[in-house]
């Protein structure tokens, strides 16, 4: 069996509201989406959401490496030559990790498809009776995220993770009122992607000590792996490490210099599921626990992380949240509660309303 065809469509989904980290706002969330076609007829999807602040790549510059760079690579391949497959990307092109992610998710659903299996029984098989997903808050006065909390708190959801990173004082405040508002039980986690640093994040640790803050993630600049070293080496709350590793060669670095506790893996920052997986060995091997995050993909990413979730046991928590944040997803994907549902379907699971995706889409091309 070979790909005989890939088609890119570089589409934007709805969001319920803006999404507000510490570096960008977005009004809608644009994104990759590419479908793999066997000589047989099996097809198998993906998506790339590159971030051009974390992974270094544009919406724009994703879709034509895909296209011009790495598609053709792929044409009259076996699909389930994945080691080959990235071997020969990598030759290609340094980095580009979501346009690579986008075609290795792709082949993965396609696997499944092939052979029957859900995705995570051909990567480790089920390793948790079920995950669990926090809902994401991002950045609001601080009463508007307690108000946010509080609400996902009573409909259901026992996780909490609020985006911080702003200024120091402001951001102690996020965190005290959502404690506040969610009480001592719920689970609680800050994330500042990159906002702080050193001697900031060092306050507002201090200052929300009794928040009982689960972890707090990625409080200073990726490179800065000095700063959060020491950071560590003083707080009593765990550190988590997300756009500081983006690879094997990131995660040794992070490892020797004892700079982190946890890890958080993203598809679109390590390539995809089989570049990912060496992480999470690694990360293993070194007794990190794992987290699998979300660059708030479609139902598409989504469960693709979700996938690799399941499928590892030092990956103990995850953000497979990107569904619950769009106005309507290019595939359902079901929760029960704040238990997201995996299908009795092979690959990814999902069924990609093929209509919907063009309807969205902006710009696309065929490759053959």
């Amino acid at each position: 069996m070979r790909i005989k065809k890939i088609e890119v469509f570089a589409a934007r989904l709805l969001l319920k509201e803006p999404f507000v980290i510490s570096y960008v706002q977005l009004d809608d969330m644009p994104t990759i989406i590419t479908r793999l076609e066997t000589d047989e007829g099996i097809v198998g999807w993906g998506e790339a959401v590159p971030d051009q602040n974390v992974t270094g790549e544009t919406w724009e510059s994703t879709y034509h490496i895909i296209q011009h760079e790495l598609a053709p690579l792929m044409i009259n391949e076996d699909p389930f030559a994945i080691d080959r497959i990235h071997k020969k990307f990598n030759n290609k092109i340094d980095g580009a990790p979501s346009a690579k992610a986008a075609l290795d998710i792709a082949l993965y659903d396609l696997m499944g498809k092939i052979t029957g299996q859900p995705i995570y029984q051909l990567i480790g098989g089920r390793a948790h009776e079920e995950l669990q997903v926090p809902r994401v808050i991002s950045i609001k006065d601080p009463q508007e995220m307690a108000n946010d909390a509080r609400n996902f708190v009573d409909s259901g959801f026992r996780n909490i993770k609020i985006k911080v990173g702003t200024k120091a004082a402001v951001d102690i405040e996020r965190i005290k009122e959502v404690r506040k508002a969610i009480g001592k039980d719920i689970q609680l986690r800050v994330d500042a992607n990159q906002g702080w640093n050193r001697i900031e994040t060092l306050r507002v640790i201090r200052e929300t000590a009794e928040c009982n803050v689960d972890w707090y993630e990625q409080p200073v600049k990726a490179h800065d792996l000095k700063s959060l070293k020491e950071i560590r080496a003083v707080s009593s709350n765990k550190v988590m490490i997300d756009e500081g590793v983006h690879n094997i060669y990131d995660l040794i670095d992070v490892i020797e210099m004892q700079a982190a506790d946890m890890l958080n893996i993203k598809l679109m920052k390590s390539g995809g599921i089989y570049p990912a997986l060496a992480l999470a060995s690694l990360a293993e091997a070194a007794e990190m626990p794992c987290q699998v995050g979300s660059m708030v993909e479609s139902a598409i990413g989504t469960m693709a992380g979700a996938h690799l979730a399941m499928s590892r046991s030092i990956i103990e928590t995850n953000e497979m949240v990107g569904p619950l944040m769009f106005l309507r997803d290019v595939a359902a994907v079901k929760y029960n509660g704040d238990v997201i549902q995996f299908s009795d379907r092979p690959g990814l699971g999902i069924e990609v309303d093929e209509e919907y995706v063009k309807e969205i889409t902006c710009f696309s091309c065929e490759i053959k």
